[in-house]
């Protein structure tokens, strides 16, 4: 995922290729799987205490974090016309999508698809100058200081972990990244289960990181 080599006048959608079949690749992990399945839960480790549900409920609703709340100002200055923000990236639930209304597989699955399409969108909108341009502040915290080692570019970190200031090129690589680690944790909930994985991780981004919890069952 190294982008120097693209200029600035080129589309944005240049720096990510990866979004143009990330849907395919996590849909493929999801097929076939009961609700037994993808309810199963575990105290033994820290990635099993949410579920497969939960884990890809989170996956779809980070997209709208994103794009429709954290970036929405400089994205969408008249507006983004999405109705149900708060259900896709505010709700009760802690960082997933609203469990009283995405709950079974049918309605989290085109909901994932959605938000990856929104992003795909933002880059096909902007060049990839505007993308290593545009910044916005973010909280920060304990966990961005470990995070904060994947991103060559674009990531200036508060001091401490405090707020710092992420591009938007910044923000998408985080997205990815975020993508692939709940995929991966998602294998090891069915290896959990005695069930057999179907694809091969991106082996880039917060699940590679030297430190990083890589338990099996």
């Amino acid at each position: 995922m190294t982008s120097a080599h693209i200029p600035d006048d080129a589309p944005a959608s240049r720096l990510f290729p990866e979004f143009d079949g990330l849907y395919d690749l996590i849909a493929r992990e999801m097929d076939g799987l009961t609700d037994d399945q993808l309810d199963f839960v575990s105290d033994r480790w820290e990635w099993s205490e949410w579920s497969i549900r939960m884990q890809l409920s989170h996956m779809a609703s980070l997209t709208f974090r994103w794009m429709l709340i954290r970036w929405a100002d400089v994205l969408y200055p008249g507006g983004h016309g999405v109705d149900d923000v708060r259900s896709l990236a505010d709700s009760p639930s802690d960082r997933r999508l609203d469990d009283a209304i995405y709950h079974d597989l049918g309605v989290i699955m085109p909901k994932l698809r959605e938000g990856i399409d929104l992003v795909r969108s933002v880059l096909a909108a902007h060049d990839a100058g505007f993308a290593r341009r545009a910044s916005i502040a973010y909280a920060g915290g304990a966990t961005w200081v470990p995070m904060a080692r994947a991103h060559p570019t674009g990531l200036t970190p508060g001091e401490d972990g405090g707020e710092g200031r992420m591009t938007l090129e910044a923000t998408i690589r985080h997205v990815y990244f975020e993508e692939t680690t709940h995929l991966y944790n998602i294998q090891r909930l069915k290896r959990a289960q005695g069930l057999d994985t179907v694809v091969d991780v991106p082996r880039v981004g917060y699940w590679v990181l030297p430190g990083w919890d890589r338990s099996e069952p």
